[in-house]
Parts: C-alpha cells; sequence; structure tokens
C-alpha cells in the first residue's frame, strides 16, 4: 500500500473519524520518534576542535590594535 493510497483513503473519513485516526497514529509515531533519537553532544565535545581560546590580554590587544586607527 503506497502512501498516497492510504492518503486518498484517509480523506473519504469524516472529521470525527480523521481526529480518531490521528489520535491512534500519534502515540505510534511519538515511539518512533523516541527510539530513533540519538544522544546530544555536550558544548564542550562541538566546540573541541576549535582548539584554545584567546585569553583575556590577546583579546585586549586585539581590540586595541583594531580600534587604534579608528577615526574620532
Amino acid at each position: 500500500m503506497t502512501l498516497e493510497t492510504v492518503l486518498s483513503l484517509a480523506k473519504q473519513l469524516s472529521l470525527v473519524e480523521k481526529v480518531r485516526l490521528i489520535e491512534l497514529m500519534a502515540p505510534e509515531i511519538e515511539r518512533e520518534l523516541v527510539g530513533a533519537k540519538t544522544p546530544r553532544r555536550s558544548l564542550w565535545g562541538i566546540c573541541a576542535d576549535l582548539g584554545k581560546a584567546p585569553s583575556a590580554e590577546e583579546i585586549d590587544e586585539a581590540r586595541r590594535d583594531v580600534w587604534a586607527n579608528f577615526p574620532r
């Protein structure tokens, strides 16, 4: 049975029957979604490949360099 066949059959249902179909299918869909979830990576894991962060002194020096030639 194809999706198009199921959709055409569902369109023939009354409004009450459509709502009931959704109520019956929702728990099934939720179970499949919960089973398909992969564990999330922590922010530390996501940023691990970025290397060492600049120090406060390096940030201050970069700011001074950028703002040194800024017109006043």
